[in-house]
């Protein structure tokens, strides 16, 4: 009697094929970076001048600034504005509000990479828009993630896990 034979097949623990199942691997929460207002503060907030220890005129404005930052969070997860980024094993879904209404989508097979684009005012916030594109062309984009470089790491995985599925089904169709 082999290993092989002798010890059960157990499956991964969280792993589910996209076919029985849509299972959420990871949940963002987009950074204040997303709206105008955060960006503007974001810029103010990168002021160096002058540079004497931690006396900056950049941090006299987020000290000055924490009601306007406050409200902006909130709103994040506020009731019909708030959204949320959800990366299933299926898609990317932007979904808003607490109870998680589908705003809109897009299938892993939908895009082959990913672009960071940081606008003017989220480098203070380590945040940044991804760019989702098929060849040339753009088919998604999520405003305003934060450590965006992550995300979008396990995005491409993801993306690439299920595209090498997908031919290995469609070569044992043949």
């Amino acid at each position: 009697m082999s290993i092989a034979t002798a010890v059960p097949a157990t499956p991964i623990a969280g792993v589910v094929p996209a076919e029985l199942k849509e299972t959420t691997i990871m949940t963002v929460w987009p950074s204040i970076a997303r709206y105008g207002l955060g960006r503007l503060m974001g810029k103010a907030f990168a002021i160096t001048w002058p540079d004497i220890y931690i006396f900056r005129l950049g941090n006299l404005i987020a000290l000055l600034s924490i009601p306007f930052a406050l409200v902006l969070f909130f709103m994040r997860i506020a009731p019909g504005i708030g959204c949320r980024y959800r990366f299933t094993n299926r898609r990317i879904v932007v979904e808003r509000g607490i109870s998680g209404l589908e705003d809109k989508a897009v299938d892993l097979d939908r895009f082959d990479s990913i672009e960071i684009v940081v606008r003017p005012g989220q480098t203070w916030y380590d945040a940044g828009d991804l760019v989702f594109k098929l060849g040339n062309v753009e088919t998604f984009r999520l405003e305003g993630v934060s450590r965006p470089e992550a995300f979008r790491a396990t995005c491409l995985k993801a993306n690439l896990a299920h595209r090498q599925i997908k031919q290995i089904r469609e070569r044992q169709r043949i």
